[in-house]
């Protein structure tokens, strides 16, 4: 699924899934009253502020995954090579 995509996608990726599967798990927990909360109980030791770095890179890696990664290695096709950035074409002079 992440051949052929840059580093940067790549972490974007991860970090939507650990996102994710974070706030299942919160939303599982509070059906138990308890904390399924992964990055506090990872984090949460370290300090609020490193909770909440990691809660702040999720959401921008949500916002940047809205906008698609627009590199070369990114924007190339897996199967067959061909670049999929659209090319402007230039108007026709009248």
């Amino acid at each position: 699924m992440m051949k052929g995509k840059c580093g940067v996608a790549k972490i974007i990726w991860i970090l939507i899934i650990v996102g994710a599967i974070n706030w299942g798990l919160v939303g599982l927990g509070g059906f138990f009253q308890s904390n399924w909360n992964i990055v506090n109980l990872i984090f949460g030791s370290l300090g609020w502020w490193v909770e909440g770095v990691v809660y702040v890179l999720v959401g921008v890696a949500g916002v940047m995954s809205l906008f698609h990664c627009k590199c070369a290695k990114c924007s190339t096709c897996e199967s067959c090579g061909a670049n999929n950035m659209k090319k402007e074409v230039p108007m026709q002079q009248m």
